[in-house]
C-alpha cells in the first residue's frame, strides 16, 4: 500500500474549458491517464489536493469524478480556488455515494489513515491577505488546518499534511499557516497551485524543518509522486 499525491488536475470533460492550449498541458488528460496507471496500484491512494474540476456543480463535475474514479487506487480530494462544485460535506459524500464513487474520499475538517500516514489538510489562502474578507477566510482555514490535524493525531502515525496554496513562494510566506505547521512539528508538506513559470520559483526544500514540495500537475508532468 502506497501513498502518492498530485494537484491541480484541471478537468473539463464535462465542460468545455481544456487546458491544452497552455505551455505543457497539451493531451493532459491522456498523459494524467498514463501516468497514473503506470505508478498507482489498485491497493494505493492518491491525493489530489486541489482544482481538480472546472465543473460548477457536482452535476457538472461528474464526468471528471467519474474518469477519477475510474484510475486505480483510492482517491482523497481537498479543495483548490478553482472547484466551484464544492459543497456542504454531506451533499459530496451523498453525490459520490449516489454515483458510485466509492473510491473518491473528501478531506475537510477531516483525515484519513494511509498505512503508517495520517493524511490531513485543507486548501489554504493568500500571502497578502490584508482584506477583511481575505482575513476571515485565511483564519478559516488555520482553523479547518487544525481541525485536520487533530483528527490526524487521534488516527496516529506520521501526519502528512496537503495544501492547495503554497505556504512559501517566491520570498512571500503565509505566517499563520506556517506557525500551524512548525507548532505541531510537520515534518512534510506538499502543496500545488503553482503552474508554467512560476515552477521554477516554487520554494521546495526545508523550510525551517518542513520539507516542502510542490505536486501541480504540471510539475510533475502528470505523473502523481510517490509520498511513501
Amino acid at each position: 500500500m502506497k501513498l502518492f499525491a498530485i494537484a491541480d488536475l484541471h478537468l473539463s470533460l464535462g465542460t468545455d474549458k481544456p487546458m491544452d492550449s497552455f505551455p505543457g498541458w497539451h493531451d493532459y488528460v491522456s498523459r494524467l491517464e498514463r501516468g497514473w496507471k503506470a505508478v498507482v496500484g489498485e491497493e494505493d491512494t492518491v491525493v489530489i489536493a486541489g482544482d481538480i474540476s472546472w465543473g460548477m456543480s457536482l452535476e457538472e463535475a461528474r464526468p471528471d469524478f467519474a474518469f477519477i474514479h475510474s484510475l486505480p487506487g483510492r482517491k482523497l480530494l481537498l479543495k483548490g480556488n478553482h472547484d466551484y462544485w464544492w459543497t456542504t460535506r454531506k451533499k459530496m459524500d451523498d453525490f459520490f455515494v449516489t454515483c458510485g464513487f466509492d473510491t473518491l474520499t473528501i478531506i475537510h475538517n477531516t483525515a484519513q489513515a494511509v498505512g503508517k500516514f495520517a493524511v490531513c489538510g485543507t486548501r489554504g489562502w493568500f500571502f497578502d491577505a490584508e482584506a477583511d474578507e481575505d482575513k476571515k477566510v485565511l483564519n478559516r482555514e488555520v482553523g479547518r488546518l487544525g481541525a485536520s490535524l487533530d483528527a490526524a493525531e487521534k488516527i496516529g502515525g506520521e501526519p502528512v499534511v496537503f495544501l492547495h496554496y503554497p505556504p512559501v513562494c517566491g520570498g512571500q510566506s503565509c505566517p499563520e499557516i506556517l506557525s500551524v505547521l512548525q507548532e505541531r512539528k510537520i515534518a512534510r508538506c506538499y502543496y500545488g497551485h503553482i503552474h508554467g513559470a512560476g515552477i521554477r520559483r516554487a520554494f521546495q526544500g526545508d523550510y525551517h524543518g518542513i520539507q516542502l514540495k510542490l505536486i501541480s500537475g504540471d510539475s510533475l508532468g502528470f505523473v502523481p509522486l510517490l509520498v511513501g
